[in-house]
């Protein structure tokens, strides 16, 4: 399969998907190596935002996805009819940027650090499909992990975690008073190019 035939592919491939798809499936679908994959996808993506065109390839963790660019996100709204996602409060931007940061993490981990029940808060990140849980926490009770999602990295326009800026003054993991929430949401806030709101369009 030549160069070419490997970006169409894999354009068709995300285009008919309408959601991620994994890297490894694509590159055993396309009989090609997963090194290969993404660096056609890195090609495509480079030339959708040279071209300037209305679609954009985006990498998240390991898994590609083609959505609107999000400079149209007013134009497709209109066009669709559809509401501009609520922005984040204080609260729920205080339990996604420790979720961020340091997860994957308890329910009762993020309370420890909020000083208040977040129960509330972590359902409304799930049911926008920020955090998810992960598995359970080896301790009595099992309590549930929560991580960040896919559509958190989207949101916050991040191709992995690794994006996430470091920490100020969180030089050393084993100093719990040098990693403060309002570090964690300003480093969030930073990610995202300031932007606050819970959604991007697909």
């Amino acid at each position: 399969m030549d160069t070419n035939e490997l970006e169409s592919a894999i354009e068709g491939i995300l285009f008919a998907a309408g959601e991620a798809v994994g890297v490894k499936r694509i590159a055993a679908v396309l009989a090609v190596s997963e090194g290969e994959v993404a660096e056609a996808a890195k090609k495509i993506a480079d030339r959708l935002i040279f071209e300037r065109r209305g679609i954009r390839l985006v990498r998240l963790e390991d898994q590609l996805q083609l959505c609107s660019a999000p400079e149209l996100s007013d134009v497709i709204r209109q066009a669709l009819e559809t509401r501009k996602p609520p922005k984040l409060t204080q609260t729920a931007l205080e339990v996604l940027a420790i979720t961020a940061y340091f997860q994957p993490v308890t329910r009762a981990y993020i309370d420890d650090m909020r000083g208040t029940d977040s129960s509330y808060t972590v359902g409304v990140l799930q049911e926008r499909g920020l955090i998810e849980p992960c598995g359970t926490l080896d301790a009595p009770g099992r309590p549930t992990l929560f991580r960040t999602t896919g559509t958190f990295l989207r949101t916050f326009g991040l191709s992995s975690l690794d994006e996430l800026p470091e920490l100020p003054g969180s030089k050393s993991e084993d100093d719990p008073e040098q990693l403060r929430i309002e570090d964690a949401i300003e480093s969030l806030q930073a990610a995202g190019g300031g932007s606050a709101e819970s959604g991007g369009e697909g």
